[in-house]
């Protein structure tokens, strides 16, 4: 005999997973009538809550998701850190749950936070962003059985949890076979020190890119920049502009980076695109107003955090569900950073 399911009540009723969940533990912001109907449903396909699934609903009646912000902290570029948000308040908030943040106090560790919040069952569910390649906060929340979804991914395959992504594989071999097309031969990858998840595809999807292309005159130079430290970073990109032979692309792990080169190349009477062309990733609001307009490929924040909200009440709901992946391909902005190579 089949047992019936959160997700059968829910199809039946044409409700989310998350809301028949909510209604059947009581919660508050779902109306009486809508607690009613899933109770009467749930009785007639012969529903039986399973006890893991009863205890976690028993710890959990916070009603938040959280989110821990690091120092120097996650998304500064720019309007980065707002559209995550906004993106996490929209698909927690049709849900009925709310947002918190917790910042890490100085000389606190982030994974000690998280530590705590699990201990006290401040939250039903944590999003992780600024996955590294080895995670730790990763490897504890698995072994807890906490609900949570990772904004990017670690870098081993065989950790099985629940992520959101963005397809910089294949934006970054996109952008090399463009560049490429319009002759240029000599690269910079333009990276940071920080062992991101994102600074691995996205490096992996350009080199193999020019491994396709075979062509020996082809060379890339990796230069990388402290991610936070702009006086350094200024340095850095001046060095990388000013070296012989210059590049005549450069191709930046993220727009903050790509936006400093312009800045560093208008300081150096360099003309972008005409001396030099500067491609970015992300697609931050400054992007569209960047003299001149920085090309680069929208990662579609918002929605990419609006999915990971949604997934996160998923989890939460049905906490024995098998981990869902979801990787985002970005599109490609063409603006007016990019360019023939020069001559």
């Amino acid at each position: 005999m089949t047992v019936a399911t959160i997700k059968d009540i829910a199809r039946a009723l044409g409700l989310s997973p998350s809301t028949v969940s909510r209604a059947l533990s009581g919660h508050e912001r779902i109306p009486e009538s809508t607690r009613a109907k899933v109770r009467h449903v749930a009785q007639e396909l012969g529903y039986a809550p399973n006890r893991a699934a009863q205890t976690l609903v028993g710890k959990r009646n916070s009603g938040f998701a959280g989110l821990v912000l690091t120092d120097p902290g996650y998304g500064r570029e720019d309007s980065y850190l707002g559209e995550f948000l906004s993106g996490l308040g929209h698909g927690l908030g049709q849900n009925g749950v709310d947002l918190f943040l917790a910042a890490i106090p100085q000389g606190q560790s982030e994974l000690s936070v998280i530590q705590n919040i699990v201990a006290s069952r401040r939250a039903d569910g944590l999003i992780l962003g600024r996955t590294s390649e080895v995670d730790p906060r990763v490897d504890f929340l698995i072994e807890a059985g906490f609900p949570f979804v990772t904004h990017g991914r670690v870098a081993a395959e065989d950790r099985l949890h629940d992520w959101v992504d963005t397809d910089g594989f294949t934006a970054f071999g996109e952008a090399f076979d463009m560049l490429y097309a319009l002759g240029h031969r000599h690269f910079a990858l333009l990276t940071i020190e920080e062992l991101m998840t994102f600074r691995l595809h996205r490096t992996e999807g350009l080199m193999r890119a020019i491994e396709r292309r075979g062509d020996p005159e082809v060379t890339v130079s990796i230069v990388t920049s402290p991610r936070y430290d702009s006086t350094r970073r200024r340095q850095v990109i001046h060095g990388m502009l000013t070296n012989t032979p210059r590049p005549t692309a450069v191709i930046a792990m993220f727009d903050g980076l790509a936006m400093a080169v312009l800045q560093v190349a208008e300081s150096l009477s360099l003309d972008v695109p005409v001396d030099v062309s500067v491609v970015g990733f992300d697609n931050i609001a400054s992007a569209a107003t960047a003299r001149p307009g920085l090309s680069t490929f929208d990662s579609d924040t918002f929605a990419a955090a609006r999915t990971c909200a949604e997934m996160l009440i998923d989890r939460i709901a049905d906490p024995d569900r098998p981990p869902t992946h979801h990787l985002i391909r970005p599109k490609l902005v063409l603006r007016a950073s990019h360019g023939p190579v020069p001559g």
